[in-house]
């Protein structure tokens, strides 16, 4: 049985897959060519350290998670924009991952513009998501 932490990084992926316009890989490394629409490869990230409360014992997490964004060819500006617009209208459509997580929120991408020998440029940047999310148990 996967842990509560797979199970929502799991849950994560399909609601990206589900919504975004773009390819979506997990703890994928970046494939030599960037998909027209765009590519997302989610990181697991940090789950950090839990505060804990007890009777009954439970530790909450702000697990934080990263999504690496990449655009390729023409129009970096807009096709950079549609993609992190797309990751934002995924996690809107349901903040809690069907009841997995207390609150699902992202934080600001920072772009860099990478150049490529010999071939178009490419737009990326790593867009932090905060799993806000509750266990009985760090390791399962």
């Amino acid at each position: 049985m996967p842990s509560t932490r797979e199970t929502i990084l799991s849950a994560l992926t399909a609601q990206l897959s589900a919504y975004a316009v773009a390819t979506v890989l997990r703890g994928e490394v970046l494939p030599e060519r960037v998909p027209a629409e765009g590519l997302l490869i989610l990181r697991d990230g940090e789950p950090g350290e839990p505060e804990v409360t007890l009777s009954p014992l439970r530790y909450h997490y702000q697990h934080q998670a990263e999504i690496e964004a990449v655009v390729q060819g023409a129009d970096l500006d807009a096709a950079f924009d549609t993609l992190t617009a797309s990751i934002g209208a995924a996690l809107a459509s349901d903040r809690t991952l069907d009841g997995l997580c207390d609150w699902v929120e992202a934080e600001a991408p920072r772009p860099v513009d990478l150049p490529v020998e010999g071939a178009a440029s490419l737009k990326a940047a790593v867009v932090p998501v905060v799993l806000h999310y509750s266990t009985d148990d760090p390791l399962g």
